[in-house]
């Protein structure tokens, strides 16, 4: 997708759509400058209350007269005192949706000319993502993207960081709507050499052979019924200084989750291929980091497995030997992300990072307690936490933070091994499961975020197809951006 930028007069534009704001109060200036060339409809429509300004209300007026387009349509901002990055990500992403259900050739968006550069790239970012779907394997696509875009009042630079970060969002998405049979941990590693390859960046691929020389006997046994073979993937920018300590973000990538011999009923398997969203999420904000050139280094790793049945599937009652020396009781298979977690965690010490962030759709127990839209947070340092939930804010990424209690560590120790990697029964998962996690990280600042709710959407929302939603991507980026002041 190309976006061009335009001085031309919104009145003028001679494209298929015309794309202008409203807020609360009143019309944005590009609004009020196109009103005239239309008869006044704009207005007209707001005083009759069709037009409210209400944050994403999309009103289309078609054929209007007085301009050569198809349509013009406004976009709701909300108040314009309290406009922010998430309201121009969202509103964005739901015309762009709307525009890209019909088959326009050439769109202008003409949404103000007074935001800051920064509000614009995530306006961008929104164009970026309400253009894809997630119907990669039909025929006929339901979102298709215009040959000619136009953003109105901006320069290159910006139009090229706004792009950035959208295609980086649309790359975790895609990664995550893949099937099982496509994504695998070969092929998600061959993704990420391609990110590598694109921005010259490093990378280790380390395969079966590796992963047993280095004794990650916990990832290992979750992958050990399946046919296709494990992968643990290391990728590094380094835009910061030489030698300085990176940055280190962790995923899970679960490439397809059958629950191993707790085997989970068919509804709670249909969407597994969304297991591996930590790991596609750590991959896209790599991409977007590398393609803005943030002066920061930054690592990150994944581990790639499935977890599926066979004669030789490890088992309940099984003690594992993870990469750290630590042994892990098992006693359930479908508690396997904190498993092939453990030896990543482990892996990631020796980049001898400041901080580490992982990333999973880690429990359920995360969504009963947060609901789907925002994400856990737990840590073993609050005020990196606290930057983490300032950054996710100001994107507009809903995170809430969780309590560690010491009594919560409590309940994951075993009378066979060092842990085990369930706590006792069903109350607070969320946080035994991190506290399993904190058992790997040898006292490394470091910030779990449970992503199992918003990583995936059940239903479409305005803004998006259902599916896939890159949730946290931008929320990574803005830490990196915060780390480089």
């Amino acid at each position: 997708m190309k976006i061009q930028p335009t001085k031309q007069p919104v009145q003028d534009f001679d494209g298929d759509a015309i794309i202008v704001g409203a807020y609360c109060d009143e019309l944005s200036p590009t609004a009020e400058q196109l009103d005239p060339a239309i008869s006044g409809a704009i207005e007209r429509l707001k005083a009759a209350g069709e037009i409210t300004g209400k944050r994403y209300e999309a009103t289309r007026i078609l054929a209007p007269a007085g301009v050569p387009t198809i349509e013009v349509i406004v976009i709701g901002l909300g108040a314009k005192a309290d406009l922010n990055a998430e309201t121009v990500y969202g509103a964005t992403a739901t015309v762009a949706k709307m525009v890209a259900s019909k088959k326009r050739k050439k769109v202008g968006f003409f949404l103000d000319d007074f935001w800051p550069s920064d509000l614009t790239e995530q306006a961008i970012a929104g164009l970026c993502v309400g253009m894809h779907g997630q119907d990669l394997y039909r025929q006929e696509k339901s979102l298709t993207t215009p040959e000619e875009i136009f953003w109105y009042g901006v320069d290159d630079a910006t139009i090229e960081k706004g792009a950035a970060y959208g295609n980086a969002i649309n790359l975790t998405r895609m990664l995550v709507n893949r099937p099982a049979a496509d994504m695998y941990p070969a092929t998600f590693a061959e993704e990420a050499s391609v990110v590598a390859e694109d921005y010259n960046l490093s990378i280790e691929v380390w395969d079966k052979k590796k992963l047993e020389e280095e004794r990650c006997g916990s990832l290992l046994a979750v992958s050990q019924a399946s046919p296709r073979d494990p992968r643990l993937v290391i990728i590094r920018y380094n835009g910061g200084k030489l030698g300085e300590s990176p940055l280190a973000l962790v995923g899970k990538g679960v490439t397809f989750d059958s629950g191993g011999l707790s085997l989970k009923p068919s509804d709670g398997m249909k969407t597994m291929k969304c297991d591996m969203a930590g790991a596609a999420t750590v991959l896209g904000a790599i991409k977007a980091i590398a393609a803005l050139k943030l002066p920061v280094n930054v690592v990150g790793l994944v581990g790639l497995v499935e977890n599926v049945i066979a004669g030789n599937s490890y088992k309940l009652g099984d003690v594992l030997t993870a990469r750290s020396g630590k042994t892990i009781e098992v006693l359930n298979t479908d508690a396997e992300g904190r498993l092939v977690l453990a030896d990543v965690l482990n892996v990631a010490l020796d980049e001898k990072p400041t901080r580490i962030i992982d990333l999973a759709t880690l429990t359920g127990a995360c969504v009963v307690a947060l609901g789907l839209d925002v994400a856990g947070l737990m840590t073993n340092d609050e005020e990196m936490q606290d930057m983490i939930f300032a950054a996710a804010k100001r994107m507009g990424e809903p995170m809430w933070p969780l309590p560690m209690y010491p009594e919560f560590g409590e309940q994951i120790k075993s009378q066979v091994a060092d842990i085990k990697n369930i706590g006792e029964g069903r109350w607070g998962g969320a946080i035994t499961a991190a506290k399993f996690l904190e058992e790997f990280v040898e006292g490394t600042a470091w910030t779990h975020i449970d992503i199992a709710g918003p990583a995936f959407l059940e239903k479409p929302k305005p803004w998006m197809d259902g599916g896939a939603s890159g949730f946290g991507v931008r929320t990574l980026v803005e830490v990196a951006k915060t780390l480089c002041k």
